[in-house]
């Protein structure tokens, strides 16, 4: 393997792109809103962003085989050390309302990895549950933690932006769902297990056409807002309905937890006019 694909897939499966998807979205909210950036926030949600997603992805296999890892493990494992130290500096730059909620949000991510309620049991395992936690997350840190200084002024307009990345993300899921199909064990009760392939993208096309008009309804709407989300959701549309059981390694991994990005690109490029 040539050294440029190591480092792609290390930046793959070291957490680095979801995280910057995750800031992405922060960088969407503070634009939407108007609200001046804030870097140690930022930094703080990079940092955390990618120990939480290392510690669901390799808790597990860190546990269980420590003495066998992977040169590619061992290497994830200091990187996500390194990001732990990083996230424990900026903790003492953030403000005390910002821990308060991020330790709300990290505690269904704890229930989410951790067997809590038996010796096999997290909220993973409940069925159906899985997607809308993990939507629930997401939409708490990139919607809920960047306007928490500015929440009285804006609380008008936080709900349907809050719904609207709420439903996003449970899009956005939708191409795992369907990879991981022959893999998911039959009680996790995730869409695609439930009511199929086809009608599973039916209705990621219809919650974009929601999500598309939220974003009409939303009285902090702009042409380019608007413009950015119709094309983002388009995108989105036309991966959810190419997802199939047998996908190309990088189709969600990579391009599919993308479209944050691209939608931050196309944001900025519109508003620029």
């Amino acid at each position: 393997m040539g050294a440029a694909k190591k480092l792609f897939n290390f930046y793959i499966n070291s957490s680095i792109h979801v995280a910057l998807a995750v800031v992405s979205l922060v960088l969407i909210t503070w634009i939407n809103f108007e609200i001046p950036l804030e870097k140690n926030l930022l930094f703080f949600i990079l940092f955390g962003s990618i120990c939480g997603y290392n510690f669901v992805k390799y808790a597990g296999i860190t546990g269980l085989h420590h003495r066998s890892l992977t040169k590619r493990l061992r290497f994830i494992q200091v990187f996500t050390l390194l990001c732990l130290v990083g996230l424990l500096i900026s903790i003492f730059l953030v403000e005390i309302q910002v821990l308060l909620w991020s330790a709300f949000f990290g505690l269904f991510t704890l229930l989410y990895a951790l067997p809590v309620f038996s010796k096999r049991r997290n909220l993973r395992s409940i069925s159906g549950v899985k997607i809308f936690i993990i939507a629930f997350v997401w939409a708490g840190v990139t919607v809920v933690l960047p306007v928490l200084p500015f929440k009285n002024s804006i609380f008008d307009t936080l709900l349907p932006e809050f719904l609207q990345r709420f439903l996003l993300v449970l899009v956005w899921i939708l191409p795992f769902e369907i990879r991981d199909l022959k893999y998911d064990l039959e009680q996790l009760g995730t869409l695609p297990q439930r009511i199929g392939v086809t009608k599973t993208k039916v209705l990621g096309i219809i919650l974009l056409l929601v999500v598309i008009g939220l974003e009409l309804w939303k009285s902090t709407a702009t042409v380019a807002s608007i413009s950015a989300i119709i094309i983002m959701c388009l995108v989105t549309g036309l991966l959810v309905w190419s997802s199939k059981e047998r996908q190309s390694r990088y189709f969600a991994a990579f391009w599919v937890e993308g479209i944050p990005i691209m939608w931050l690109g196309l944001l900025w490029l519109f508003s620029s006019f």
